[in-house]
């Protein structure tokens, strides 16, 4: 529950309208691996040979912004196993540890349809 942390720090300086400070090279590096993880776990044992493209840009995304922007394939993956509503929980979880590791500009935001 690591992630727990900078989210509850963000928002802090968020009420004081401060910028989050940019975490430290060693806790980006040990995130992305954490996400990284748990992308591929969310796939499962049966990923590499179900989803091959998506295990392996999964694999080998350069940094936290790459694994960003592979939500959307995850996504569409989880779907394929679990249906649309269950893939959108599972990838939720998974948008929630990337709080206060991203630049301001790729931070979620709430949807309406998210309800």
């Amino acid at each position: 529950m690591r992630w727990l942390k900078p989210n509850l720090r963000s928002s802090i300086y968020g009420l004081l309208g401060q910028h989050a400070p940019t975490p430290s090279e060693s806790i980006l590096e040990n995130s992305t691996e954490d996400i990284r993880e748990a992308m591929l776990a969310l796939l499962g044992a049966d990923g590499p040979k179900r989803f091959p493209p998506i295990t392996r840009r999964i694999r080998y995304a350069n940094d936290i912004q790459g694994l960003w922007y592979l939500r959307g394939d995850l996504m569409a993956a989880l779907a394929t196993l679990h249906g649309e509503a269950e893939a959108r929980k599972r990838v939720q979880g998974i948008t929630e540890m990337f709080q206060g590791l991203l630049p301001g500009s790729l931070n979620s935001r709430p949807s309406p349809l998210m309800g």
